[in-house]
């Protein structure tokens, strides 16, 4: 007999007549523990095996993906619309703004951005996704804004734009109405790069027993796996993150050659 606890009685509902149901492939949640199979093998009732816990290791691999494409997506968001504000501000005014971002991108290039994640998340007690998703997000914007910049030394001196300065449109309006629409396509190329890298970043701060404990992410599998020398947790996981990265880098590739004429055979 399983001593877990499902959020759902799948044996009583099981049991009612003349109901129509549809139930799940795998009749676990992540947090159930069953104490009679704990740290097996993969086997029917456990496709991928428990772990030490006595907890579903395909479904927390599951539930975990879902963890770190939030971490991926939310972190590259954060740093993308940092780097776009700065970016347009240094592009379009030059001078005095142009070189006081700058100097401010070149602050943030001269540290190493793990040691500095690193050493920012040491500030926290009990590092949440949240948390990870901050410290990323704050960290990763020196490439957007060095893109977006160059994107608005390009268009500034356009004709559009000239003619936008002699209506008398207000700058925040050339610049995010006008110009900054017609910048963003590299930057969609970059971020989805930045998914990847974030992912990888989470994966990394989990492994070095940073990032969130108790958050089924990919990284917290590929630690747990690593304390208990169980293969199945490191290579499920492993393999997991390695397949998303490279679809990710596959999909930033495509959109680099379908956005770029220059690279249009």
């Amino acid at each position: 007999m399983a001593f877990r606890q499902p959020y759902v009685d799948y044996a009583s509902l099981k049991e009612l007549e003349g109901a129509r149901l549809i139930f799940p492939l795998i009749e676990y949640s992540y947090r159930d523990v069953d104490l009679m199979a704990v740290s097996q093998g993969p086997s029917l009732e456990h496709f991928l095996g428990t772990d030490r816990q006595g907890r579903d290791v395909f479904t927390r691999l599951i539930y975990g993906t879902r963890i770190s494409l939030t971490i991926g997506v939310v972190a590259v968001s954060i740093y993308t619309a940092i780097g776009l504000v700065l970016g347009s501000l240094a592009g379009f005014f030059g001078g005095r703004v142009d070189n006081i971002i700058l100097r401010m991108i070149e602050i943030m290039m001269c540290f190493p951005v793990l040691f500095l994640i690193l050493t920012l998340a040491g500030f926290i007690e009990e590092p949440s996704i949240f948390h990870i998703m901050l410290i990323i997000g704050l960290t990763g914007w020196t490439g957007i804004a060095r893109l977006v910049r160059g994107e608005f030394l390009r268009l500034r001196n356009q004709d559009f734009v000239q003619a936008a300065i002699a209506l008398g449109f207000t700058r925040a309006r050339i610049i995010f109405r006008h110009v900054l629409p017609n910048a963003v396509q590299p930057v969609f190329v970059s971020a989805t790069f930045g998914v990847a890298g974030a992912i990888l970043i989470e994966a990394t701060l989990s492994f070095l027993g940073v990032g969130p404990a108790n958050a089924p992410s990919w990284g917290q599998i590929l630690t747990s796996g690593r304390n208990t020398q169980q293969m199945t947790l490191i290579l499920s996981s492993g393999f997991a993150i390695f397949v998303t990265i490279s679809l990710l880098n596959l999909i930033g590739e495509g959109l680099r050659d379908a956005t770029d004429p220059k690279l249009r055979k």
